[in-house]
C-alpha cells in the first residue's frame, strides 16, 4: 500500500504531557482526533482529551460524569471474577461496559498551524446529562454561513450516539441534544446547503446484521435528519474490510465532493482513504480510491495507547493543499498535507 501524505517534520504536534488535566486526581492518557476550524485569523483544534483516575493496587478506578457534568470516580475490585480488562479502552464488569477513560474537548489555537497553545479563558467542553456520562469524543466542526456546527460522539451506558452543539462566537454554545441515536458516530455535516438542504455523513452500525458503513442523511435545519441512505461499505480482503467512517466535512472540488475517510481491517489497522460524491446529488458515489492515501508507518503511528492507527476528523484547505490534523496511535496529535489533485487522481470511477 502506498502513502501520499507529507507528514509534518514536527510530529507529534501534541502529546499528553503537553496539557494539564482537567482537575486534580485525573491524568491525561491520550490526545485524539481533533476537529479543525479557522477563526479570528488562527487555526484551531478542538482536541479530544482522554483522562483516567490515578490507580491503586487491588482496585480499578475510572471516571464518569454525573447528570450535572461533575466527575465521579468509580472503584471496582481488581480481582473480581466478572471483571474483564483485556481491552485498554473498555472495562466489562458484571455484564456492563465502561470506558477506561473519560473524554472532553479542549480548544487550542495556532498562528502558524504547527505550534498550538491554549488561549486564556474557558477552553473546554464537557459532557452533560445521562447520555454523555462517559464523555464526549471526536468532534467535527463545520461552518455553514455564520454558524459553527459541532458534531461529536456522546457516550454513556445507554450507547454511543451523535450529539450537536452550535456556536457563532466560540463563547456561548447551544446544546441540541442527541441528533442521531445509538449506535451511531462519525457524523460530518457538509459546509454548504445543497438544493436548500443540509447534508451529513454518519456511521450507524449493527452487531447482528449489516456492518460499519458510511451513510448520508439530509435535513431542513441541520438538527432533524432523515432520508438516510447507505453509500460506502466495507470491502472484503481490503484495507477497509472491517469498518469505514467519515472524516471531516467533504471538500468541494470541481469534480465533486471529496471525502477523506478512515477504514480498518480485521487486524485493527486504521488507514485513510478517499471517495467522491456528486456535487448536486451527494447521495451518489462517483468514485473511490482502491488503496489508502495514508498508512501508519511512523513510530508515533505504530506504537501508542492503541497502535497502528491514523485517524482524522479535521482539516483546512488552501487551494490544492489540504492540511489534515490527525490522531496517531490513539495518543498523539499530528499533521500532514496532501495535494487534492493527487488524491483525485487515485480515485476509480464507480
Amino acid at each position: 500500500m502506498t502513502d501520499i501524505a507529507r507528514r509534518f517534520p514536527q510530529n507529534p504536534l501534541l502529546k499528553p504531557a503537553d496539557l494539564p488535566p482537567s482537575e486534580e486526581g485525573l491524568q491525561i492518557i491520550c490526545l485524539l482526533n481533533p476537529g479543525v476550524f479557522r477563526f479570528d485569523s488562527k487555526t484551531w483544534l478542538i482536541v479530544r482529551v482522554a483522562e483516567n483516575a490515578m490507580q491503586k493496587e487491588g482496585s480499578i478506578f475510572f471516571p464518569i460524569l454525573n447528570e450535572l457534568g461533575k466527575t465521579e470516580i468509580i472503584e471496582l475490585p481488581a480481582e473480581h471474577p466478572e471483571l474483564i480488562t483485556t481491552d485498554p479502552r473498555v472495562i466489562r464488569y458484571m455484564g456492563l461496559d465502561y470506558l477506561t477513560t473519560l473524554s472532553h474537548l479542549r480548544l487550542l489555537c495556532s498562528d502558524d498551524g504547527i505550534n498550538f497553545y491554549e488561549p486564556k479563558g474557558p477552553n473546554a467542553l464537557f459532557g452533560m446529562g445521562n447520555l454523555e456520562a462517559f464523555g464526549i469524543e471526536d468532534c467535527r466542526v463545520t461552518q455553514v454561513e455564520d454558524t459553527y456546527y459541532l458534531t461529536f460522539t456522546a457516550v454513556s451506558g445507554n450507547g454511543v450516539g451523535v450529539g450537536l452543539r452550535t456556536t457563532k462566537d466560540w463563547k456561548s454554545f447551544e446544546r441540541h441534544g442527541m441528533i442521531l441515536p445509538p449506535h451511531n458516530k462519525d457524523c460530518a455535516i457538509f459546509e454548504e446547503k445543497i438544493n436548500g438542504m443540509y447534508y451529513a455523513l454518519h456511521r450507524p452500525s449493527s452487531v447482528d446484521i449489516g456492518g460499519n458503513y458510511i451513510w448520508i442523511a439530509e435535513s431542513p435545519d441541520g438538527v432533524h435528519w432523515g432520508k438516510h441512505k447507505c453509500i460506502i461499505k466495507t470491502r472484503p480482503d481490503s484495507w477497509d474490510s472491517a469498518r469505514v467512517g467519515a472524516g471531516a466535512a467533504p471538500i468541494k472540488t470541481d469534480k465533486g465532493w471529496l471525502e477523506i475517510y478512515h477504514g480498518a481491517n480485521k487486524e485493527h489497522q486504521y488507514c485513510l482513504g478517499a471517495f467522491l460524491l456528486d456535487l448536486n446529488d451527494p447521495t451518489k458515489v462517483i468514485a473511490r480510491a482502491e488503496q489508502p492515501i495514508m498508512v501508519p508507518t511512523e513510530p508515533y503511528e505504530l506504537s501508542g495507547f492503541f497502535g497502528n492507527v491514523v485517524f482524522t476528523n479535521g482539516h483546512v484547505v488552501d487551494g490544492d493543499t489540504v492540511t489534515i490534523y490527525y490522531g496517531a496511535s490513539d495518543e498523539f496529535v499530528c499533521g500532514a498535507t496532501f495535494s487534492i489533485q493527487e488524491i483525485l487522481a487515485r480515485l476509480v470511477i464507480s
